[in-house]
């Protein structure tokens, strides 16, 4: 207790409370990723009848489709765009050539059902010291990494 019998906090704390006070959230999450395609209706075809994602939408965009599919847990919108470079190769045939990590309920299973469902996996499911992945391909030669949910 500090003279005359009030209680003060750390400093730490103090400091804490005002940095709090100071930065507002203002960015509350990810809506959208673009992924480049060259062909978008094959992706479309691809992404919703093989992947189980849905049309979020499919309009006119100059000489070009704006094209979005939906995840199934709705949480982000992926943005087929048409490529205008060449196709990524990864820097290390053990990594991916997209920063974006998809997840899967149940990762052996899924991994499973793709596969039969003819998805090309550069990397079946393997534990690494930081957790389960796989990797998988799309038509367009993008591999993306997937890992189990809340991973």
């Amino acid at each position: 207790m500090a003279a005359g019998g009030c209680s003060r906090q750390p400093v730490w704390r103090a400091r804490l409370s005002i940095i709090k006070q100071e930065v507002p959230i203002v960015i509350g999450g990810v809506s959208k990723v673009v992924i480049e395609v060259e062909d978008q209706e094959r992706a479309k075809k691809f992404w919703t009848e093989t992947l189980g994602f849905e049309v979020a939408q499919d309009a006119p965009y100059g000489q070009e489709q704006w094209l979005e599919v939906r995840t199934p847990d709705k949480a982000v919108v992926v943005v087929l765009d048409v490529r205008k470079g060449e196709r990524p190769t990864p820097r290390d045939p053990s990594l991916p050539t997209s920063n974006v990590f998809f997840y899967a309920e149940d990762l052996q299973q899924t991994y499973q059902e793709l596969s039969a469902r003819g998805v090309q996996f550069p990397l079946p499911p393997v534990q690494q010291p930081f957790g389960w992945w796989s990797q998988f391909e799309d038509p367009d030669g993008n591999r993306f990494a997937m890992v189990p949910r809340g991973q």
